[in-house]
């Protein structure tokens, strides 16, 4: 089988909308979407496809949200077969959040890299979101560092866990058992996989939900202690669940937001009695941390 990429050279802005526009209506299973600096840092957008794609109807769907330049400017080329993913390793640092150190296998003994005192998780890229490298992630682990510090919680749930990153490393900081939920059957596996490996299989159950209302998440509740870093649109659809499922003074980690986005979250959780207690912008997505009064 050989892979085709489709490559599109642009201002960082452009390369960022457009891959995050089209992971959002191209199929998860049969496409990958990235936008990076090359090493001359020139920025770039890429689609990976599984298979040969229709051109016509990406150049369509670039249009419709790039413009027409870009939509003639994208280059459509075959790769030989590749194992992508151990080839990407090889290029992924560890990343830091605070205390923490999210790395891949690679790096597991390299003390330089992932250091002795460090809040270590390794995680390797796979199917499932959440390496660590994104920085909806990193805000989340960012935030959860800072509010290890000045609280104590009881119960934690992770919505849309994807690789279980976060579920681990409230895991490991706060010493507790955490709920981790996603509707993908694969990230749920990945999750326990990824828990086991970590050394905390015992305090992560992974769980696959459409949503927040099944019983295997509010035999739990309530939770002190919420994320969800989903998109805007799962988002507000959540709302009045978590809200639900938030005990009286609980913080709620939220990302998977655009800046442009932040202030409709805050007025859909607004509506429900939450209220903004930090704000963190990082790599062009916002993290909301808000808290619940009684």
């Amino acid at each position: 089988m050989h892979t085709v990429v489709a490559r599109l050279a642009c201002d960082e802005r452009t390369a960022r909308a457009l891959a995050a526009a089209l992971d959002e209506t191209l199929d998860p299973d049969d496409t990958v979407c990235a936008a990076f600096a090359d090493d001359a840092g020139q920025w770039q957008m890429a689609v990976y496809f599984r298979a040969a794609p229709d051109e016509d109807a990406v150049r369509t769907l670039v249009q419709l949200a790039a413009g027409e330049p870009a939509a003639t400017a994208l280059a459509f080329e075959p790769l030989a077969e590749t194992d992508w993913v151990a080839q990407s390793l090889a290029g992924l640092a560890p990343v830091r959040a605070g205390r923490f150190v999210v790395h891949g296998s690679h790096d597991r003994d390299d003390r330089l890299r992932v250091p002795v005192n460090a809040l270590a998780i390794e995680i390797e890229a796979a199917l499932a979101f959440g390496t660590g490298h994104h920085g909806t992630t990193r805000g989340c682990l960012l935030a959860l560092d800072d509010l290890a510090k000045r609280r104590r919680f009881a119960r934690v749930l992770d919505i849309g866990t994807g690789s279980g990153v976060l579920a681990i490393a409230a895991a490991k900081r706060l010493h507790l058992k955490v709920v981790g939920s996603d509707i993908d059957w694969r990230a749920v596996a990945a999750a326990r996989d990824n828990a086991r490996l970590n050394g905390v299989a015992p305090y992560v159950t992974a769980v696959q939900a459409a949503g927040a209302g099944v019983h295997a998440i509010t035999r739990s509740g309530p939770y002190d202690l919420i994320f969800a870093n989903i998109l805007l649109g799962p988002l507000t659809r959540l709302a009045v669940p978590i809200r639900r499922l938030a005990a009286p003074h609980a913080r709620v980690v939220l990302s998977g937001l655009l800046p442009a986005h932040a202030n409709a979250a805050l007025a859909v959780y607004g509506a429900q009695g939450l209220t903004l207690e930090r704000r963190i912008p990082l790599e062009g997505w916002v993290t909301l941390v808000l808290k619940r009064g009684c």
